[in-house]
């Protein structure tokens, strides 16, 4: 089954994806849950019951946008250098424990939605990877426990500014400028998902083919990561793990390759979905200071 969060009619709902559109749950169960998060948590619960079945098509395709699959997490926990090849293109030593750094929500984008090149810098860059969406909550989860925490996968792009994520070694200016964490379209569950190992994820830039690999070549397996992640924090539903990007990135590049106005960027996990967005210049700001 697959959840997404869209906009139609000027209201924001969540629903089960259909062949030609989507099945509306907000409108039927919404007054109790009124958003992705909520369903989330209640199934995590085990109080949710069953839910209304999506027999019709209440938006199709073109009457509704799409909005981050889970617009309002309370965490995003992002994954670096997970990947060999990433990690020996940036000639970064091997780590006992996975890089983890944060994003903020309000930097989060949908499925269509422009990701946006900033006035103060020329350096964006693409970084497709795998989201995991947690379900249920958990605080010191064993490793072979974990994927029991599990809601679902997505595609996430980490877009960065990597001038900003390079002023000190801490990665969190580059990684929160607005509009630039591109997150969707489809939230997948795990028992339609399938394994993920052999499941490949590329990055396309205009076309190109920038980025491919295997899940499975990840260093930190997803399991690995829930772990640690909960050893710090605790878990809770709607919390999103972006698990890293493969090699391959625009700034390693010779020579290097940076998002400009109008390019289009689509990052495809087999058997999740592909996640399409263009790139806009950001109109510069009137003013500085608002009061």
């Amino acid at each position: 089954m697959g959840f997404i969060t869209f906009k139609a009619e000027n209201r924001i709902s969540y629903g089960v994806v259909r062949a030609d559109g989507v099945f509306d749950l907000s409108c039927r169960i919404g007054a109790v849950l009124p958003d992705l998060k909520s369903f989330l948590t209640a199934q995590g619960l085990g109080i949710l019951g069953s839910i209304p079945k999506a027999t019709v098509t209440d938006y199709a395709v073109g009457e509704f946008t799409y909005s981050p699959v889970i617009p309002n997490p309370a965490k995003i926990l992002c994954v670096g250098l997970n990947y060999d090849e990433h990690r020996r293109e940036t000639g970064r030593a091997e780590t006992e424990h996975p890089a983890i750094f944060t994003r903020f929500a309000d930097t989060l984008i949908g499925h269509h939605s422009p990701i946006v090149l900033p006035v103060n810098s020329s350096a964006l860059d693409y970084e497709g990877e795998l989201a995991v969406v947690i379900g249920r909550s958990g605080f010191h989860v064993r490793e072979d426990e974990a994927l029991s925490l599990v809601a679902g996968y997505s595609v996430f792009n980490d877009a960065t500014l990597r001038d900003w994520q390079r002023h000190t070694h801490q990665f969190t200016p580059g990684k929160n400028f607005p509009n630039t964490g591109a997150f969707g379209p489809t939230l997948i569950t795990p028992e339609e998902a399938g394994p993920l190992e052999d499941k490949r994820i590329e990055t396309r830039v205009n076309g190109a083919t920038m980025q491919s690999a295997k899940l499975g070549d990840m260093i930190f397996s997803i399991p690995r990561i829930i772990a640690y992640l909960s050893g710090f924090t605790r878990l809770s539903p709607g919390d999103v793990i972006a698990t890293g990007t493969p090699g391959g990135v625009g700034f390693k590049r010779d020579p290097q390759v940076f998002l400009r106005q109008g390019d289009r960027v689509d990052v495809t996990v087999e058997g999740i979905g592909t996640l399409i967005n263009t790139v806009e210049r950001e109109v510069p700001p009137q003013d500085h200071v608002r009061h």
